[in-house]
């Protein structure tokens, strides 16, 4: 036994905190933190405690401020070098004397996209502020041999804290005493079924949490019963203390999408850089100093140009499109980049309780003298069939009969309806486990509400821990002064109480062949992860007295087992499939029984039935190392605590998996911010699983993360074209205006202000219509791509050099004939106008062409996206405006182009619709040829 140590102060004794209070029997635990059973502290200790212990709250650890994560915003690269551009441009317009209209715009993209960014970081975490509220405000104490009410902040270990039904718990505490104490621990433990705690028992010391039920936790609640406890832990080292200190230890990673958005800035700020030092050193060589400030001028077009202003926007607006839609797929995203991230999920780490099940007990088997039938349903509706190969017509049996009537006499819940427009809704007020029987008898045609009014209560012996069965006496009903004794819990124990058996209408003496066969019976649906009950009845002439029971539950007769379970949600196997169909691996985390995990595992396909089942107790004891080594073959773990969770994650980490965990639980909270994508549940989840999560399921149903990672693969591939358009379109950009001084050309062809238009509305429109495209038809029967895959992998960076360099040939073919043209016409400066129109309107073609690889446009119903032909039809008038509406054509320095000028730009940038298409007939015929 590990007894904690003792230490001493001069004033007196402060006792240190021990992990193993389970391990200690009540004299012992009083002993150690030198309490008194009934006069709890003194003064003089309180005080000493408060010293040496501090407050029982939960302490928060620093963050970022709010200005910090504004500044960083500034210190991305691409903002950066723009920053720089701005104060440039400035400087020159100053030196000449014209207002920086150039630098203004500059400055006012940096700010709107540093805005942007700080909004999808700010969200500060709120999981310890959720933590808190679960402190109850006021605790019962026992202080100086009086019972007072204290703050629960002002707790100390060693103090007696009284609890009572409705109770939420202020601080981890060892029982002293228990009367009936049931303990709801779903926020620990994440299991909705209250625990039933007892005093008196010593347990092992690798007990998990979930079983150690001679302890109370802060932040459960007592839903039934009464209790004494010596407080032995608080604040910090209490297990909510655990679980915030695990939250605020987690740091957060940066999503793949933004990773990628950094590796792209980097890729383009130092290409443009290099291309800025060729035409400059180049341009000097050729032409000489005299020049350099025309040559600083290309420059800094070439440095907007580069730069995607618009992708930010687009980025945020397209994510934010994909919250919408997964929104109507009962998916709400907490946080924009985990749309996108989503699609790159490669294992799925999911609780059981209802997520995967239905959060309704539902019976499955039953098992009579004579009959072993299977039942069928759902939920808590009462309509089903019983199922045996042998017999038919099972309800109407006079044993069955009887073994229905115990399911209802014995119990204290309620079955009710709820009628919507669409559906009738049955739910149950009490106990999940009394709710199934009396689904089960609904089944049979027999329902409380007239039962009790027929054959009312007389009397009952509740349920004990130590009995493990509770009983029921009922009126008869037929007026003959009759009484029926209706009792049901433990197989085991009440089978050791039963004489006879029910065999169709007859009581005969039970023999040993038949316990024997029952008791197999209960072991077969035990080691099918069954919950079972057993149910026996006694008739009664007089209604007995209530201390008398031992006498009374004595001589029964032998009804019958039911095995019940949480059963598996109907969906949940065809998402499960969807899901080994996508590459994506499910994986069962749960604290309940291994038997139980195992038996939906199997059903759903997430695990074979003779497949490993990893619990919480061997988990304990392996190493980091042997941990990371067995999550690839494990998928199955159960009855694990907080800190296995989240060593499961990192371990899937460790191995390059790409994790989506899901929770309800404070318990959860850890491992969701842990994960690569933490999902809450909607509806049973605590705050402090929401608000540590990246997702909240709505509907708390495991095909919502399947349909919800087809949005996020929808989202990437929509990014991924998109990203392609645009850069494609700069880089064609930042080629034609390095060749202007390279060839000769007088001028800089497209001033900053043009570039800056091109990139936010005729690059930026028709980018937004491409991220709506409709999803691929193989998105959900392919693996995920690798998060760590690069932003130009899979021919991406190869497409946009390509395509860049194609734009750049057409325009610099227009620009020189357009140059030439212009100086012959007596205008020199309308070729600029000609070459920002074909660039333009080049990339209306491209966006047109883009929509597929394989397919070409005349393939694809234009209507299956109708705004590209919006953006293009939209973009195309409004670059129109600028040339021909004249407040518009002095603001961006365009000038008036003749009907022939403007249809020589329209044929120059057909041909790049022209390419791309022919590009996609060529690749076929070598796709065929191969």
């Amino acid at each position: 036994m590990n007894v904690p140590k003792t230490s001493f102060v001069a004033s007196g004794s402060i006792p240190e905190i021990s992990k193993d209070w389970h391990t200690l029997n009540v004299e012992e635990s009083l002993a150690i933190l030198t309490s008194d059973f009934n006069q709890g502290l003194t003064a003089k200790q309180i005080e000493q405690r408060k010293q040496a212990f501090g407050t029982n709250e939960l302490k928060e650890s620093g963050g970022r401020s709010a200005l910090v994560i504004l500044w960083e915003q500034f210190t991305n690269i691409m903002l950066v070098m723009l920053i720089a551009v701005a104060i440039v441009s400035a400087v020159l317009d100053f030196r000449q004397g014209t207002f920086p209209k150039d630098a203004v715009a500059i400055f006012a993209i940096v700010i709107v996209n540093g805005i942007l960014g700080y909004l999808q970081e700010s969200r500060a975490e709120k999981a310890l502020a959720a933590l808190k509220r679960l402190s109850a405000p006021q605790v019962r104490v026992i202080r100086q041999g009086k019972t007072t009410e204290i703050p629960a902040k002002d707790l100390v270990p060693g103090d007696i804290m009284l609890l009572e039904a409705g109770v939420q718990i202020a601080a981890d505490g060892r029982l002293l005493e228990a009367q009936n104490l049931q303990v709801r621990e779903s926020t620990l433990t994440g299991e909705a079924e209250a625990v039933l705690k007892q005093a008196d028992v010593i347990l092992p010391h690798d007990s998990s949490l979930g079983d150690r039920i001679n302890l109370v936790f802060q932040g459960t609640e007592v839903v039934l019963g009464r209790a004494k406890v010596i407080v032995t832990k608080t604040g910090m080292d209490t297990e909510i203390g655990h679980i915030a200190a695990m939250i605020q230890s987690v740091e957060t990673e940066p999503t793949p999408l933004q990773q990628r958005m950094t590796q792209l800035g980097n890729v383009l700020v130092s290409s443009s850089l290099g291309l800025v030092a060729i035409v400059v050193i180049g341009g000097v060589l050729r032409t000489g100093w005299q020049f350099f400030e025309q040559l600083l001028e290309v420059s800094l077009s070439m440095a907007v140009a580069v730069v995607p202003e618009g992708l930010p926007a687009v980025v945020t607006v397209t994510l934010a499109i994909g919250t919408q839609k997964m929104v109507r797929r009962h998916a709400l995203i907490r946080k924009l980049p985990a749309v996108e991230t989503l699609g790159s999920v490669t294992t799925i780490c999911s609780d059981k309780t209802g997520t995967l099940t239905q959060n309704k007990m539902v019976v499955q088997k039953v098992e009579t003298g004579s009959y072993h039938f299977n039942v069928t349903g759902e939920g808590y509706n009462p309509v089903g069939e019983f199922l045996s190969k042998q017999h038919q017509q099972l309800q109407t049996e006079p044993e069955v009969q009887q073994l229905m009537l115990a399911c209802v006499a014995c119990n204290d819940a309620l079955l009710q309806q709820k009628k919507t427009p669409k559906q009738t809704e049955w739910h149950i007020l009490g106990d999940p486990t009394e709710g199934a029987l009396l689904a089960l008898a609904g089944k049979a045609g027999i329902f409380k509400e007239n039962l009790d009014s027929k054959m009312p209560r007389m009397g009952e012996f509740p349920f004990s821990s130590e009995r493990k069965r509770m009983s029921v006496i009922v009126d008869n009903g037929d007026g003959t002064s009759s009484y029926s004794m209706f009792t049901k819990g433990s197989p085991e124990l009440i089978l050791e109480c039963c004489d006879r058996i029910l065999l169709k209408d007859q009581l005969v003496p039970i023999t040993a062949e038949q316990r024997q066969h029952i008791l197999t019976e209960n072991d077969g649906m035990a080691s099918n992860g069954l919950r079972v009950l057993g149910f026996a009845y006694k008739p009664l002439s007089s209604v007995p007295d209530a201390e008398d029971q031992e006498n009374t539950e004595r001589e029964l007769v032998w009804l019958g087992l039911i095995g019940m379970l949480d059963a598996p949600r109907p969906e949940v196997k065809e998402a499960v499939k969807r899901c080994r169909s996508a590459g994506i691996r499910p994986v069962m985390i749960t604290g309940d029984h291994q038997l139980t995990a195992m038996a939906i595992a199997s059903e759903l396909g997430i695990a074979s039935p003779y497949e490993q089942v990893l619990t919480g107790q061997r988990l304990q004891a392996m190493s980091d190392l042997e941990l990371e080594e067995a999550v690839d073959q494990v998928s199955v773990y159960a009855r694990v605590s907080p800190e296995h969770k989240l060593r499961i994650v990192k371990a899937l980490q460790k191995r390059g998996k790409f994790v989506a965990m899901t929770g309800d639980g404070v318990n959860d909270a850890p491992a969701l911010k842990q994960a690569d994508i933490g999902i809450a549940m909607g509806i049973t989840g605590t705050d402090v699983s929401k608000e540590a999560s990246d997702m909240i399921l709505l509907d708390d149903n495991f095909a919502t993360i399947v349909a919800a990672t087809e949005e996020g693969r929808v989202v990437y591939d929509n990014i991924r074209r998109f990203i392609k358009y645009i850069l494609g379109s700069n880089i064609g950009e930042v080629l034609t205006i390095a060749a202007a001084p390279l060839i000769g050309l007088g001028g800089v062809p497209l001033s900053p202000l043009q570039i800056l238009w091109m990139n936010l509305v005729t690059d930026g429109l028709p980018a937004l219509a491409l991220a709506v495209e409709p999803a691929e038809p193989n998105v959900m029967k392919r693996p995920p791509y690798s998060p760590r895959e690069s932003i130009f992998a899979r021919g991406l960076g190869l497409y946009m050099v390509r395509i860049g360099i194609i734009f750049a040939i057409l325009a610099i073919a227009l620009m020189v004939w357009a140059y030439n043209h212009a100086q012959a016409d007596g205008n020199p400066e309308r070729w600029k106008t000609m070459v920002f129109t074909t660039l333009c309107l080049a990339q209306m073609g491209h966006a047109l062409a883009i929509r597929s690889d394989t397919q070409l446009t005349i393939q694809i119903n234009p209507f299956s996206n109708p705004y590209v032909l919006g953006a293009v039809t939209l973009t195309t008038i409004l670059q129109l405006l600028l040339i021909y509406v004249e407040p518009l054509r002095n603001f961006f320095n365009t000038h008036w182009l003749s009907p022939t000028e403007l249809g020589i730009c329209v044929g120059f940038s057909l041909l790049m619709f022209v390419w791309i298409e022919f590009e996609k007939i060529v690749l076929r015929l070598l796709k065929k040829r191969g």
